[in-house]
């Protein structure tokens, strides 16, 4: 029985993206992996699994110290899989789920058997898919077909927050991973989050802020146009005048005449 393909890997700190022509489920025992599918950034770890149907371009990066469970299950093979059409189910779409600590008790015993006999790969991946099976199936709100992804991309984005703490800040050096850190996520997760909710990255979405405030103050303000550059964090009114022309195709000194 070699149509299932079960591997014990330590995926590191690279980050991959691509995709495959075969299903595949990913189960840590410990450790960390960022992967983002769907439009969805999540953690895979000892408690959050994820299945991952053939062709879904998906981004990983690992770290380096986590032990996962990566099954290829390749579509010719789902036939012969024990409960094959629920099983084909679980892949209608990306998904987290979460992982109970029966079923991360279970991989950690399937990963060591895995190690010890490697010829039985086949035979442990269709226990482990199996034994995924049951439980999501079991699960009280929807079984297999209710699973969904649980963090689109912008869930965790608190705009309003996001910008009130990006106009106190300003006349500051901001940083992405500054604004990761109000959102408790990744540096990572957060500008791919950040990127699909507002079409900007966050460097450039902060500069985009800077300037908006910036005109506000050039337009109803007798403030010299220095002390408007430093006020929204511009190191010289050189840089500041530059940038103001770039996104409202005016100087800050032909807006303030127009006004």
């Amino acid at each position: 029985m070699s149509f299932l393909e079960l591997t014990s890997r330590t995926l590191g700190p690279e980050h991959v993206a691509h995709a495959h022509d075969y299903h595949q489920l990913i189960l840590a025992t410990c450790g960390v992996t960022e992967l983002v599918i769907g439009g969805c950034a999540e953690r895979v770890t000892g408690s959050r699994g994820c299945l991952i149907p053939s062709t879904s371009h998906h981004e990983y990066v690992g770290d380096g110290r986590n032990r996962t469970l990566v099954l290829d299950i390749p579509l010719s093979s789902l036939a012969s899989v024990r409960d094959s059409s629920g099983i084909e189910r679980l892949f209608d779409k990306p998904r987290f789920f979460s992982v109970p600590t029966g079923l991360n008790e279970l991989a950690g015993s399937l990963m060591r058997q895995l190690e010890q006999c490697p010829a039985l790969h086949s035979e442990i991946a269709a226990l482990l898919l199996r034994a995924l099976y049951l439980h999501l199936e079991a699960e009280p709100h929807g079984g297999v077909d209710g699973l969904s992804l649980t963090h689109h991309a912008g869930e965790r984005l608190d705009m309003p927050r996001l910008n009130a703490w990006i106009d106190r800040h300003l006349a500051d050096d901001i940083r992405v991973e500054q604004l990761a850190a109000l959102c408790a996520l990744s540096t990572g997760h957060f500008h791919h989050c950040f990127r699909h909710l507002s079409g900007h990255t966050p460097q450039a979405y902060v500069q985009v802020r800077r300037l908006e405030h910036a005109r506000s103050l050039v337009c109803h303000s007798a403030l010299s146009l220095g002390h408007i550059a430093s006020l929204v964090g511009f190191r010289d009114q050189g840089s500041f005048s530059r940038a103001y022309r770039r996104q409202f195709e005016v100087s800050p000194s032909g807006d303030r005449r127009v006004d």
